[in-house]
């Protein structure tokens, strides 16, 4: 299939402009000025090179081999993590102070657990500082010997290996990273939350149920297989459904072509702010993120401020959309949203905004824009969005050579990452609330653990092609291309710097999939005005923060082009700190990049060129 092959839709066909062009960007500079053919893949990939047909057939026995071994870890490479052991232990060997620091901060730790086991055991229940510093020691239970014991000696064995995972002098500080991380990930499964005779809370339940709990934990796992097995998502089943409970803000898909479809909304002002938003969300999940449940809906806040509001819903792809690439995602998602929203409106400028992985691709689109005299765009907000990937985050625990090689191996197999082999990279991220709390409470104690809107959504994952997943990683997170301005597009390097629309960033603090000192670093490149907001809350949450929501707080300032750097720490120390939803600052500052005037309500599907193709929430959302 050719992805930009024109759809049926029914009422009249929509396509994306042909390309014979799939790459750009990554690699040296001499490779990043090549623009290759695009070619249908063979069940060999195009990309492997060979002196003759035996060569090429080895290479692609090589990889299927690679491939089979790399689908029990998930993609991780067993050589890349032997590897950062090897450096870790090579280096404590020929570390003797370090190692004398170790056993005397052991043998401290050792003598601190004796006497707090002589206190627990002297008054059978003492609290425990455990309690304090880790949520799964936090109910009364494990206050009481022996529990509160086992509960010490587990935070006492993480501050060990901490310290252990840090400061080797002479180790890559990649390989210690990653030690630190597999060393924490080791602690969390064998945590005495995990199992029945050393958790409290699990005994206690199993004594009064009489085994009931884990009968009821036997039918909640038989009932995941099952669900696994088939591809159900687990959504439905708690009364969370795309189009019925989520997803139902009324709008019209007005274009798609074989990688989106885009939404525009129906407007509930009788006239309407003249500049668009026109909204790109990571294709890595499903776009409605940004439109939950009613009460918490980005997009239909945006509408009831009197905004006319476009989004795109992208592609899930398949084995056969292996080959899309990054300049497919600019040129026929960005680009070709752009342009539908530029012929709907009558050639408005448009707020661009961009979440996660979606802002990084829009943030491309508009350097390259802004590099070629194309000034559609009115401004650029981008929401936990990074264009430096140096200091990434854990994630990066992931990525060097021989992970991205085996990663691409099993992709190349496949034709596209799976999305519960993403989903299981950053659910290890967070191992202790995302894996073992929830397999603890549902198997063990037999209770489904309560689920919302936010989580319902986040079960709702997306695949990637191979070919742009690659490309996306080598580019952006191992080469930094874009960070260091040759990051090719047309042919042509653009940088961080050629953007020219104001911006509106926002970070999140508890964010570990966009930290927010790394989103912070456009600081350092752009040469226009930054408004930069600091929001309570984590990558997902603090985004979805609508007006009302408890306990919300943010900062927020504004950078000019021509004042110095700040550091983010400084940023954070000094800037106001305010209560509530950071949405109406940014309709607020959106209303200060517009002109101020309104035109009448733009109903979907009326443009001449753009009529409806189907109701809000679209097809592309439904596809598993």
């Amino acid at each position: 299939m050719n992805v930009y092959e024109p759809v049926d839709v029914g009422s009249g066909s929509l396509s994306g402009a042909k390309s014979d062009k799939w790459y750009e960007g990554g690699g040296s500079d001499t490779d990043h000025a090549k623009v290759q053919k695009k070619t249908p893949l063979a069940p060999a990939c195009t990309d492997m090179k060979g002196a003759g047909t035996g060569d090429l057939d080895l290479e692609i026995f090589d990889r299927l081999i690679r491939a089979w071994l790399s689908k029990p870890a998930g993609g991780l490479s067993p050589l890349s993590i032997a590897a950062a052991g090897v450096d870790w232990g090579a280096h404590m060997a020929v570390s003797p102070g370090k190692m004398m620091e170790l056993a005397v901060k052991g043998a401290d730790m050792a003598l601190d657990l004796a006497a707090f086991n002589a206190r627990a055991m002297g008054c059978l229940c003492t609290p425990s500082q455990s309690s304090v510093r880790d949520r799964r020691f936090s109910e009364p239970g494990w206050q009481c010997w022996p529990y509160s014991l086992m509960a010490e000696t587990s935070i006492k064995a993480q501050e060990w290996w901490s310290s252990a995972t840090r400061d080797v002098r002479g180790a890559s500080p990649h390989h210690l990273d990653m030690v630190h991380f597999f060393a924490r990930q080791w602690l969390d499964m064998i945590s005495p939350s995990n199992f029945i005779p050393t958790n409290p809370v699990l005994t206690r339940k199993t004594v009064e149920t009489g085994g009931a709990n884990l009968i009821n934990g036997w039918s909640h796992w038989m009932a995941d297989v099952m669900d696994y097995a088939t591809g159900k998502p687990p959504a439905p089943k708690n009364g969370f459904i795309v189009g019925k409970t989520m997803a139902t803000t009324p709008g019209k898909v007005v274009y798609r072509n074989n990688l989106i479809e885009l939404i525009q909304y129906e407007p509930v002002t009788d006239t309407v702010k003249k500049e668009p938003i026109l909204i790109v969300p990571a294709w890595i999940m499903k776009y409605y993120i940004l439109d939950l449940s009613p009460d918490n809906s980005l997009v239909d806040y945006l509408r009831r401020q009197g905004h006319t509001v476009f989004i795109l819903s992208w592609h899930n792809p398949t084995a056969e959309d292996r080959d899309i690439g990054m300049a497919d995602y600019r040129q026929h998602g960005v680009m070709a949203a752009i342009d539908a929203v530029s012929e709907i409106t009558g050639g408005e400028k448009i707020h661009a905004t961009g979440y996660c992985i979606g802002g990084t691709l829009l943030s491309i689109a508009a350097a390259a824009m802004s590099r070629d005299g194309d000034d559609r765009l009115a401004s650029l907000s981008l929401f936990t969005t990074q264009l430096d990937f140096e200091e990434a985050g854990e994630l990066l625990y992931f990525i060097d050579h021989s992970q991205l090689s085996r990663l691409e191996d099993l992709m190349w197999a496949q034709g596209y990452l799976k999305a519960e082999q993403l989903s299981g990279a950053f659910n290890l991220l967070r191992s202790k609330d995302l894996l073992w709390s929830r397999l603890t409470q549902e198997y063990l104690k037999g209770e489904r653990m309560p689920i919302n809107d936010l989580m319902a959504w986040n079960t709702d994952a997306t695949r990637m092609p191979y070919r742009m997943h690659s490309e996306y990683l080598h580019w952006l997170y191992l080469d930094n291309d874009l960070a260091r301005a040759r990051y090719m597009v047309n042919g042509r390097p653009i940088a961080i710097s050629d953007i020219k629309a104001p911006v509106f960033s926002v970070g999140t603090v508890k964010d570990h999939i966009a930290p927010w000192r790394s989103v912070y670093k456009m600081h350092l490149y752009a040469d226009t005005e930054i408004t930069f907001v600091l929001t309570s809350g984590g990558h997902n949450a603090g985004i979805v923060s609508e007006p009302g929501h408890p306990r919300r707080t943010y900062q927020v300032a504004t950078k000019q082009d021509a004042e110095i750097y700040i550091p983010p720490e400084d940023w954070q120390a000094n800037v106001p700190v305010k209560n509530g939803s950071w949405w109406p600052e940014w309709v607020a500052w959106l209303d200060k990049k517009s002109s101020g005037e309104r035109v009448p309500a733009r109903k979907p599907g009326t443009a001449k060129n753009h009529k409806a193709i189907a109701d809000a929430p679209g097809t592309y959302v439904f596809e598993r």
